[in-house]
């Protein structure tokens, strides 16, 4: 009876241990697969947030003629305000140093912000530059954007 309370013992510590690592390694396998699935919708907010903000951005004959470009456009906000901070990258292929004018205009049109402010950059130098709305300015992620 003795030897048969051990064998027992054994094969029920030997079961456990095993039932133990199968556990081990379905939660380890579930928390890869937990992981990678909250990278992926992470990645796909991210995309999603980039594509919703596609307004039309439409530089003046006149600044394009004086050599003004824009490269990667966003919109931010501040510590206190929701998206009323258009950040641009600007590259001036001619030396530039006059006040710029944007506008924000809805998908219907209906012009909703604008701000003007000196703008100056050396010929073939880029630089971020911030344009910075009325904090009631929510810049919208889908109309039109003009820079006179």
């Amino acid at each position: 009876m003795k030897y048969l309370f051990i064998l027992l013992s054994f094969v029920f510590l030997l079961s456990c241990d095993r039932a133990r690592q199968k556990a081990k390694h379905a939660v380890n396998k579930t928390g890869e697969v937990v992981a990678e699935a909250g990278s992926e919708f992470a990645d796909g907010i991210s995309k999603g947030v980039e594509k919703s903000f596609s307004n039309e951005l439409v530089i003046s004959g006149e600044l394009t003629g004086a050599g003004l470009k824009a490269g990667k456009v966003s919109i931010v906000g501040t510590d206190s305000t929701t998206d009323n901070v258009l950040r641009v990258y600007l590259i001036f292929d001619n030396a530039i140093d006059r006040t710029v004018t944007v506008k924000v205009f809805d998908r219907k049109g209906q012009e909703y912000g604008r701000v003007a402010q000196p703008v100056h950059g050396r010929k073939g130098e880029a630089v971020y530059t911030d344009f910075v709305f009325d904090r009631r300015t929510n810049i919208d992620g889908k109309g039109k954007i003009t820079f006179e």
